[in-house]
């Protein structure tokens, strides 16, 4: 279901990727590539490249890649297809989609939308000017969040009834239950979600109302906040509260705060701060790490960030080189939240903002509080709370810094300190060089590739799946074939042989060997692993077999005939040990 594939390709034809991308970046030709800096990530030297014919771009930095669709959905923050929708409607192309598909969809997110924008409206409306609301008014105000507030932020009251939002807004039951607002209770009556509560609307990136976050008035019965389960408008780890009126703010100071709760990003922006934004009911999410650096690229944690750095520091230092991202932390007094410091203190909240460090420095200096630095014994505990807090950090010269920061406030050589972090510190150098290794591919693996996608014609009749030992380039080369472009095949692909693909597509196939020479030395090679297994089975007429043509396929002056015998050599072996596996059951 979706928009009609002729149509999707209809739009990814007729629009023009360098024209879109130079709308929010500078482009310079370089050869037959246009390249500028990445939007995706902060760099000084340019390393985004696009390459026009074949419609992609790719980011030697930070890996991001796509093609004309994903980059409109990556900039501006829509799903596929809504940057479809988009790019349709500056091309002039009416779009067409399945029976019951895409269309429809799409239709009904809005209604959806819409119910939830009645409820937004209904509930305010309570909580204004019911009678039934004036303890939930007089509980607002002791808080600090006056009428004007109130109506800003749209905040509303559920009353302690059971159904009579089901009974009274002119909505039918489907749809209010589609988006958490009304359920069958166990006697199969039609109930409110939401009852005795203060009601919080929780609007998208984009203004829309999706969820509400709802919480009990002091002595009330339940939980202390309820909030909208997930629903076709609402996912908990892609919504952050307050993002709808705080993503301006966060662009201007390149800065995102994040909160708690609801009332202490309201809290925020009462003070100056209007760049806060808070998850709903959920913990810090890597989507929402994503969504905030499309804003600004430093995040400042106004919460517990000590509680949450026993669970959360692997997180936060692989956010930190994933996108690129400063996470801070803002120490508050403790035992205060935004909510009450910006009623109770406004200059100190305000400083601690300003005055947030790195997350280490935090949890550095929170595990050497209070310790007992005078003797050797309390040294010693010093170093085996705060060592293990250092050694997360995933940087090497980081880690040094604060061993040595360590050892001058504990009076103690720093060598002796260092020895304790060094098998901790080799462990961390080594995952991170699995992760960020490149394919395993050979040279001439990924050369054969090139052509393949850049000159197809001159060597696509001389491959073959066998010739590709690492599996990324094996698949690569499977769907390059079968796929009637590339787009198709990455988007097909596993990550690791898409991101393959699509730095491919903007690498130039060298000036060196040919088409025919790239072939034949992968078939030798080819040729030398089928060697190590014939030999294992003793058959010596095979080895001959197998020795000779290797000796005769010769680079630069290569017979074709030659490659050719030995290429059906081992697509024979190929079948066969297929065949073999097959017969054994494995």
């Amino acid at each position: 279901m979706g928009i009609l594939d002729e149509d999707i390709e209809r739009v990814r034809e007729a629009s023009d990727i360098v024209a879109l991308v130079t709308e929010h970046l500078q482009l310079k030709r370089v050869g037959s590539r246009w390249t500028g800096l990445c939007p995706f990530h902060t760099e000084k030297s340019p390393s985004f490249s696009v390459n026009a014919e074949q419609g992609l771009y790719y980011c030697f930095g930070c890996g991001a890649k796509g093609d004309v669709i994903t980059f409109v959905r990556e900039i501006e923050h829509l799903d596929f297809a809504g940057a479809v929708e988009r790019l349709a409607g500056r091309a002039g192309i009416t779009l067409r989609y399945t029976t019951g598909g895409e269309g429809e969809r799409r239709s009904k997110k809005a209604e959806l939308v819409l119910t939830m924008e009645a409820a937004v409206a209904w509930y305010h409306e309570r909580l204004l000017s019911s009678p039934d609301a004036a303890e939930a008014r007089k509980y607002l105000r002791g808080r600090g969040l006056d009428g004007d507030i109130v109506r800003q932020y749209r905040i509303g009251w559920a009353p302690d009834d059971w159904d009579l939002l089901v009974r009274n807004i002119g909505i039918g039951f489907d749809r209010l239950e589609a988006v958490n607002l009304a359920i069958l209770n166990k006697r199969n009556r039609r109930q409110d979600v939401f009852r005795n509560r203060i009601l919080f609307p929780i609007f998208d990136s984009q203004g829309d109302p999706v969820a509400f976050g709802g919480r009990v008035l002091p002595g009330g019965e339940g939980p202390k906040y309820r909030n909208s389960s997930e629903t076709p408008i609402y996912a908990k780890s892609k919504v952050l509260y307050g993002l709808n009126w705080a993503k301006g703010a966060i662009v201007e100071a390149d800065e995102a705060i994040v909160c708690e709760g609801y009332t202490d990003v309201i809290g925020m922006a009462r003070v100056g701060l209007g760049r806060a934004v808070a998850p709903c009911g959920t913990a810090l999410t890597e989507d929402h790490v994503r969504l905030l650096t499309r804003f600004g690229k430093r995040i400042v944690l106004a919460f517990d960030a000590d509680a949450a750095g026993e669970n959360a520091a692997a997180r936060f230092y692989e956010w930190e080189g994933k996108y690129e991202v400063d996470v801070r932390v803002a120490a508050l007094p403790p035992g205060q939240d935004p909510g009450d410091l910006a009623q109770s203190d406004p200059d100190a909240l305000r400083r601690a903002v300003e005055e947030s460090v790195p997350f280490l420095r935090f949890r550095f200096d929170r595990a050497l509080a209070d310790q007992d630095l005078a003797s050797p014994e309390g040294k010693a505990r010093a170093a085996d709370r705060v060592l293990p807090v250092i050694a997360e950090h995933p940087d090497e010269i980081v880690r040094d810094e604060y061993v040595m920061d360590l050892a001058d406030r504990l009076h103690l050589d720093p060598d002796r300190l260092r020895g304790r972090l060094k098998v901790g510190a080799r462990r961390e150098v080594e995952v991170v060089e699995r992760v960020a290794a490149p394919s395993a591919a050979s040279g001439r693996e990924l050369e054969a590739l090139r052509l393949l996608i850049h000159r197809r014609a001159e060597i696509v009749d001389r491959l073959d799946a066998t010739l590709f030992a690492d599996p990324a380039a094996r698949e690569a080369y499977t769907l390059l074939v079968d796929s009637p472009s590339i787009q198709d095949a990455a988007m097909a692909a596993e990550l690791s042989t898409q991101d393959l693909l699509f730095r491919l597509a903007q690498e130039e196939a060298t000036e060196g060997p040919t088409a025919v020479d790239v072939a034949a030395l992968l078939v030798k090679d080819a040729l030398g692993r089928m060697s190590g297994e014939v030999r294992r089975t003793d058959d010596i007429a095979r080895m001959h077999e197998i020795n000779g043509l290797m000796d005769r396929i010769q680079v630069p002056d290569v017979d074709v005939t030659v490659v050719d015998k030995a290429l059906e050599l081992l697509r024979d072996h190929g079948r066969g040990s297929t065949d073999e596996r097959g017969e054994s059951g494995e």
